[in-house]
C-alpha cells in the first residue's frame, strides 16, 4: 500500500493508519488484558480498577481485641497481721506484741507515722530518754535515733539494728515502722554484751 505524505514546510511525516477498536485482538483474550494493551485503554483501565480494589481489600484487617485486664489481687500485709501465740497491747501509740522463747522475748513493735519517743512514750515511762537497749531488725519503714551527745543514726528497712540505752527516737516518713526485737527484759545489756550507754569507740 503506498504511503501518503501529509504536512507542510520542509518536514513531512507519513500518515499513521488508524486501527479500529474492533481489530484489537487483545480485547478477545483476558490474558492480554491483564498484561495491558496500548490500543485498548478502556479494558486496561477496567482491569486496573479491579486489581486496585483487591489490594485495598487485602489491606483492611480486623484489629485484634486485647484481652480484658484481670483485677489486681490484694494480698494482706503479713508484717501487720496479728501474731499467733503473742500477747498484744498498745503503749504510747505503739502496737506491741510479745512472745516468750526460753529466757528471751521476741517482740514486734509497730510505730505509727509521726511517732516520737519523747512525745508519745515519755509521759508513760516517766524518764527523759529511753533507757532500754534494742537489738533486732527493721522490717519495714524508717526511723531515726538520737543520743544526748548529738549523735544521730537513721535506719531504713531492711536493716539490722542495735540501739544503746539512753536515746530518743522517731519515725521518718509517712509509713509506719515495723521493728522485730529480741531481748532479755532488764538483763538485755548484760546478756548481749552491749554498752550501758552510748559512746564512740
Amino acid at each position: 500500500m503506498p504511503q501518503k505524505w501529509v504536512g507542510s514546510g520542509l518536514r513531512l511525516q507519513p500518515a499513521q493508519a488508524s486501527v479500529p477498536p474492533a481489530t484489537c485482538s487483545a480485547s478477545k483474550k483476558s490474558t492480554a488484558i491483564v498484561l495491558g494493551c496500548r490500543l485498548c485503554g478502556q479494558q486496561r483501565g477496567h482491569m486496573a480498577k479491579r486489581k486496585t480494589s483487591r489490594k485495598q481489600v487485602r489491606k483492611v484487617t480486623k484489629k485484634a481485641r486485647k484481652p480484658a485486664a484481670s483485677p489486681k489481687r490484694t494480698t494482706p500485709d503479713v508484717l501487720l497481721a496479728p501474731l499467733r501465740g503473742a500477747t498484744r497491747r498498745t503503749v504510747g501509740h505503739v502496737q506491741l506484741e510479745v512472745g516468750r522463747v526460753g529466757a528471751a522475748r521476741v517482740k514486734r513493735m509497730i510505730y505509727p507515722a509521726g511517732f516520737r519517743w519523747s512525745v508519745d512514750m515519755k509521759p508513760v515511762v516517766g524518764t527523759d530518754l529511753c533507757m532500754h537497749a534494742h537489738v533486732g531488725f527493721l522490717a519495714s519503714g524508717r526511723f531515726a535515733i538520737q543520743y544526748p551527745d548529738g549523735c544521730r543514726v537513721e535506719a531504713r528497712a531492711p536493716q539490722i539494728v542495735a540501739i544503746d540505752p539512753g536515746h530518743d527516737g522517731w519515725v521518718v516518713g509517712k509509713e509506719p515502722a515495723v521493728f522485730i526485737e529480741f531481748d532479755f527484759e532488764g538483763d538485755t545489756v548484760a546478756r548481749l554484751g552491749m554498752p550501758s550507754a552510748h559512746r564512740h569507740e
